[in-house]
């Protein structure tokens, strides 16, 4: 069975939409070629953890955005010290677009790191990689709140796949163990794809069966993507085990949804 939702019934039609597209590709491809040599220039493939190299990831992110047509909608106040993110998950786009914010570091599901060109930028960038269903939940906990206690910020998606971004699944709590352990509070985010009626844009998920250079081809065909990022209250954690922080997340999250 195929759950995917078909973005190209959200494109537009004629000749230049076509042309379009044929552009950004073109910009896309050039653009991951520089990425890919900018990182090795600022040494990020083995020394991703610099502050040259984290201001250089959210400019490149910024950039990116805009070559896709991204109009990103930013709300609610960022916690600027070293913090664990939770957002709900639609699409691989929202990587870039949470980097574009703030200087952090991802959790991301192993199969990113076998991507043309992505999976190496993805390296370079400090990602963690977790196999889904691999029991690995605890070792990587213990791996997150270590970068928390070192200063550094990490976001994950507890939900564990993405959805079509109507709704919110049940947040994993495993990972909750992560700011417990080094002290750092917790700060939910919200995004939703939107058209251009404000409700959810389902031809932007990746969900399903999709594949990243179909959903990518696809969605160069749209003239804008808009987006909106909200940055919910933190939550300290105090007094909480994994499961009662997992839950008040997930609660703010959906609040936004």
């Amino acid at each position: 069975m195929n759950d995917s939702v078909d973005i190209a019934s959200y494109n537009e039609s004629g000749l230049w939409p076509q042309l379009r597209r044929v552009g950004r590709v073109i910009r896309v491809v050039l653009y991951l070629l520089w990425g890919f040599v900018l990182a090795f220039l600022l040494g990020a493939f083995w020394s991703p953890y610099r502050p040259v190299v984290l201001a250089a990831k959210q400019r490149w992110c910024r950039r990116f955005l805009r070559i896709l047509g991204v109009e990103l909608t930013v709300t609610g106040l960022k916690v600027e010290t070293p913090v664990f993110l939770v957002s709900n998950h639609v699409s691989w786009l929202d990587i870039p677009l949470i980097a574009s914010q703030r200087h952090l570091y991802f959790l991301s599901k192993a199969e990113v790191g076998d991507w043309p060109l992505i999976g190496t930028l993805a390296r370079a960038m400090g990602t963690l990689f977790i196999k889904r269903g691999s029991g690995e939940s605890v070792r990587k906990s213990q791996e997150i709140a270590g970068r928390l206690q070192q200063g550094h910020t990490v976001l994950v998606f507890p939900e564990g796949t993405t959805t079509d971004g109507t709704g919110l699944r049940r947040f994993f709590p495993q990972l909750f163990d992560a700011p417990l352990l080094a002290g750092v509070p917790v700060q939910p985010l919200a995004i939703r794809y939107l058209d251009s009626q404000g409700a959810p844009d389902q031809g932007m998920a990746f969900v399903g069966d999709d594949e990243f250079h179909h959903h990518l081809w696809a969605m160069l065909l749209r003239r804008e993507i808009r987006v909106r990022l909200h940055f919910c209250a933190p939550l300290s954690g105090a007094g909480m085990d994994r499961k009662g922080l997992c839950a008040q997340a997930h609660g703010r999250v959906e609040e936004q949804l």
